[in-house]
């Protein structure tokens, strides 16, 4: 029994120690990245590379050990023939930036910094590349964002918006910044539109005698309220407001799109991606991926990107979160297997 709890006491103290020098080395990492004020870092990847490594790859998976060699040498034959006929400083460049946009459009301080990049770093005739996703959101938000990308049309560079899913209001207004749009055949675009929408308590609140004094200082200051009573004045003028925004909404397209009938579709509506292109809202129907392959053939394609680096606590929090996600997913996925199995 001695013995035994010899053992486990030095057991402990190992793990103590072990702590504490774990403890130590973290400490020390975090007052190293405190003084850093600057907790983003760029990434520049040549997707060109990339594809023709893992495209090399496939090949020779399928080949036997000598017919393997060959195409090694093959390889290099190529590489030194294509560096020859193509001098990497001067060959066409396209530059790929990503916007996933919520309803507060958060990413548009990044796709400013990126922006501003760009304008340093790309030359006359270069191309940039926008994958952009979002269903839109806060009116000034996305004014904002659809500005950023004014400023590379407005620099002069060709700009090319991609979407695969879906750009809708705000979503759309940032993809008609573009000199080219294009979609896949099942994005959503368009939703030109504007709507508004708040509950009104003041009928709750009278049945238990509360009162809510709203008090302003100037006419308009408030028209629609959650606890007071709204007036018909106040609606109208709520109305007025949402009118004169949509407005701005369809100049702000017309104005980048005038070959749309701006009337006509600035209804609210969404069209899928084939409809969009009957319609006007977009160029071409092709996938962001396809696209992309087509340029490499005549272009050197870089992704951009400026990501946040996230400290301990967050990667730790960001992977039990992708967890408990997929975890979600999963179960959920079992339920409608077993629902369709049962048919």
């Amino acid at each position: 029994m001695t013995e035994w709890i010899a053992h486990y006491g030095l057991f402990l103290a190992k793990m103590a120690t072990l702590a504490v020098l774990v403890l130590a080395v973290l400490a020390v990492t975090f007052r190293r990245r405190g003084g850093d004020s600057d907790r983003t870092r760029l990434r520049v990847e040549e997707w060109n590379a990339r594809y023709r490594a893992r495209r090399r790859q496939l090949h020779l998976a399928t080949l036997d050990r000598k017919a393997r060699r060959a195409a090694h040498k093959a390889f290099r034959r190529e590489d030194k023939s294509r560096h020859r006929a193509s001098p990497r400083a001067t060959a066409e460049r396209v530059w790929v930036i990503d916007f996933h946009g919520d309803i507060k459009a958060s990413g548009t301080q990044r796709l400013a910094e990126e922006v501003s990049l760009l304008l340093d770093a790309a030359e006359q005739g270069d191309e940039v590349v926008v994958r952009l996703e979002s269903g839109g959101g806060l009116v000034h938000a996305y004014g904002l964002a659809a500005a950023e990308l004014d400023r590379l049309r407005d620099a002069g560079l060709r700009t090319t918006v991609c979407v695969d899913k879906v750009a809708a209001s705000g979503g759309y207004m940032m993809a008609c910044c573009a000199d080219r749009l294009q979609a896949a055949p099942f994005a959503v675009l368009g939703s030109i539109g504007v709507v508004a929408q708040l509950p009104n308590l003041h009928r709750l609140l009278k049945r238990h005698d509360i009162d809510v004094e709203l008090l302003t200082a100037g006419r308009y200051k408030r028209t629609l309220t959650v606890f007071g009573e709204n007036t018909e004045e106040g609606r109208e003028k709520f109305v007025e407001d949402l009118e004169n925004t949509h407005a701005l909404f369809k100049a702000f397209v017309a104005e980048r799109r005038p070959a749309l009938d701006i009337e006509a579709i600035a209804t609210g509506e969404i069209w899928y991606g084939r409809q969009a292109v009957e319609n006007g809202l977009i160029d071409a129907v092709i996938t962001s991926e396809a696209y992309l392959l087509e340029r490499m053939r005549e272009a050197r394609v870089f992704h951009v990107a400026l990501e946040q680096r996230r400290g301990l606590a967050e990667r730790l929090g960001a992977g039990v979160s992708q967890g408990v996600e997929r975890g979600v997913q999963r179960l959920y996925e079992v339920l409608e297997a077993s629902r369709w199995q049962r048919r």
